[in-house]
């Protein structure tokens, strides 16, 4: 059995046309995003990175011992997923920033994905991740 993290983006909100207008949807979109529930909404989310279990656990090892980014990303094993969004923009941009003198090169590329995606969050507040570990 193989065990994976993936890192899922939010790439659109679906809403089903049959049950709204466009502009009703759109409205729809709207309040769910200011009162932070999907009413009637289904995010789509698309895989943007993938890591082996054992890379992913050396990799967050690199984050600094203790610091609130280490223990954010440490809740993939603990709980089996986390979400990250623009809450945890600047939090984990500077833990990863600051961890990849140490790091692999697969570890930079990862790294480098990671401050991709939080700069896209960062530009539109409405994206988040969703970070699971999966078994196949």
């Amino acid at each position: 059995m193989s065990e994976t993290v993936v890192f899922s983006q939010l790439s659109r909100k679906f809403i089903d046309e049959n049950d709204a207008t466009p502009s009703e949807a759109q409205q729809v979109v709207y309040y769910s995003l200011a009162i932070g529930h999907h009413l009637g909404v289904i995010d789509c989310l698309e895989a943007a990175l993938t890591c082996p279990w054992d890379q992913y656990l050396a990799w967050i090892a690199t984050l600094e011992e203790g610091s609130v980014a280490r223990r954010k990303m440490e809740g993939v094993p603990k709980y089996g997923e986390i979400v990250i969004d623009s809450n945890h923009v600047s939090m984990l941009a500077n833990a990863f920033d600051k961890a990849r003198a140490g790091q692999t090169a697969q570890q930079k590329e990862w790294s480098e994905a990671m401050l991709g995606m939080l700069h896209a969050i960062y530009q539109e507040s409405a994206i988040y991740l969703m970070v699971r570990r999966l078994r196949d």
